[in-house]
């Protein structure tokens, strides 16, 4: 992993137009996971740019308009709670890359993802990268455009459901928001099936 001052290489294979996957927001109780797609040209450096969750919120939402004006391509998708409930969440956060893929402007000749676990996409061939979102430019970027997105959704969302605090801990198993989950009960937005929430549920129709 590169340090934050030293920038990261744009891609795994230079002269391809290799798009880099990442998601966010697999460990929450509630809220879709999101997941970005981002294809940068070769040239592309930022000092800045490493794995979202290293970042300062400042510094990810002033990353976002770089990424996005730089990129050959970029897209951003997810996979609603509910889908997460019915397929698991490593199938969901998939979904969430493959619907990302499928909303670039152009094609990749390959696919560079976040993590040890991918679903091919199509014929275009594909490398899992562990802790890619720290070592490759273009994994990062569809990290930070994951992350902002997400944490986008949830601070709406608190809105309609101020209760949980999702604007402080965009869904994230907090004592806060475990406590509000006790008090309140359970949200449309909640993931049923994962633990905390589903321990509530059992626990009333039980």
């Amino acid at each position: 992993m590169k340090s934050l001052s030293e920038p990261l290489p744009p891609c795994l294979h230079p002269g391809v137009l290799e798009a880099g996957c990442d998601e966010a927001g697999r460990g929450c109780l509630a809220g879709p996971v999101f997941a970005a797609a981002v294809i940068l040209p070769d040239d592309f450096s930022h000092p800045w740019l490493n794995d979202s969750k290293k970042l300062t919120d400042a510094r990810r939402r002033a990353l976002v308009p770089v990424i996005k004006d730089a990129a050959v391509a970029w897209a951003i998708a997810s996979a609603t709670a509910a889908e997460i409930d019915e397929i698991n969440i490593l199938r969901a956060s998939i979904l969430s890359m493959h619907r990302a893929l499928d909303a670039l402007d152009v094609r990749p000749g390959h696919i560079a993802v976040d993590g040890n676990r991918f679903t091919p996409y199509g014929s275009v061939p594909h490398t899992t990268v562990v802790h890619g979102d720290a070592s490759l430019a273009n994994i990062a970027a569809a990290s930070v455009l994951a992350k902002t997105a997400r944490d986008d959704y949830m601070e709406a969302a608190a809105a309609e459901y101020p209760a949980y605090g999702w604007n402080v801990n965009k869904g994230y198993p907090t004592a806060a928001h475990r406590k509000a989950l006790v008090e309140v009960g359970v949200s449309p937005l909640h993931r049923r099936t994962f633990r905390g929430v589903s321990d509530l549920l059992d626990n009333l129709f039980n």
